[in-house]
């Protein structure tokens, strides 16, 4: 793997791993900002699979679409078809702005937490043996 690439994936995982930071800060204590937390689970969901992608020699596109991704995903590696983002993609665009944006409650919000470090797990798992 060209050195270039593999720090791009790097810094992707970084910035994933940063929105992660976020979430935990977020719901260290009372969860007050669901849809925030909400937003940096699929923003982190995002950077992971996209880094997953640009191992596998794969052009990102652009898109928040967490569904999408894990088409292009599991392309690569049929894993991928058991994840289920459920209505996190939502989140990527919808939740930074007001309107008719749907709020979860404390409980999707700690299960879409759950998720996002599940899907970190994963990537990890699968992305660190390639860029060695």
């Amino acid at each position: 793997m060209i050195s270039n690439t593999k720090e791009f994936i790097i810094q992707w995982l970084a910035k994933a791993n940063e929105d992660l930071l976020v979430v935990s800060k977020l719901t260290e204590y009372e969860i007050i900002a669901t849809s925030s937390v909400c937003f940096h689970c699929q923003q982190a969901v995002e950077k992971f699979l996209k880094a997953y992608l640009i191992a596998n020699g794969i052009e990102i596109k652009k898109t928040h679409n967490l569904e999408f991704l894990l088409s292009e995903c599991s392309d690569i590696d049929k894993d991928f078809l058991e994840i289920d983002p459920k209505e996190l993609s939502d989140f990527g665009v919808d939740a930074r702005y007001p309107g008719d944006m749907y709020i979860p409650d404390e409980i999707e919000t700690l299960e879409y937490k759950k998720f996002a470090f599940e899907v970190k797990e994963i990537i990890e798992k699968k992305i660190y043996p390639i860029i060695k």
